[in-house]
């Protein structure tokens, strides 16, 4: 179960204890908030996309969309999204808890810088009723990022 690997990705470092478990489902940045009890922005959502041959994801506020023409400029290509089934298979962790933590080798992790914004988000744990709380410091620690980037239009009012 994803979950269980998230749980033991976090046990190296001794924060396990932090995820949150819900008697309802988080698998969409509304039910998400609504779990949790935040706005909705401060919800870390993970998109899934196949560069080439290899998956990426990119973290960003749920208020943030992804912008094509920024996401183009960013990886030379238009965004794929993965499928459901690509998801699992090359990601490790099923759609409604995609999250950076404990994902299969070779995946590259990007921060949007929509997130940039908060002091604490919450991104998913592996299961469609989990998520942490963490700071953005600690996102960037634990999430193996590659970096940042600017790829999500929506969540800024000026631009």
């Amino acid at each position: 179960m994803s979950i269980e690997r998230v749980r033991n990705y976090f046990r190296q470092y001794n924060m396990e204890d932090r995820i949150l478990e819900f008697d309802v489902s988080s698998a969409t940045v509304e039910l998400a908030a609504e779990a949790v009890g935040c706005a909705p922005a401060r919800i870390a959502k993970t998109l899934s996309f196949l560069v080439g041959d290899h998956a990426v994801l990119i973290v960003a506020a749920g208020d943030a969309k992804i912008d094509n023409p920024k996401y183009k400029a960013q990886f030379s290509k238009k965004a794929k999204m993965l499928s459901p089934e690509e998801v699992t298979a090359m990601i490790g962790h099923s759609v409604g808890g995609v999250c950076p933590f404990g994902v299969n080798e070779g995946v590259e992790v990007y921060l949007d810088k929509s997130l940039k914004r908060f002091d604490t988000v919450f991104p998913a744990c592996g299961s469609s009723n989990s998520a942490i709380e963490l700071t953005i410091p600690e996102l960037e620690q634990y999430s193996g990022y590659t970096g940042w980037i600017d790829v999500c239009k929506g969540w800024n009012t000026q631009e």
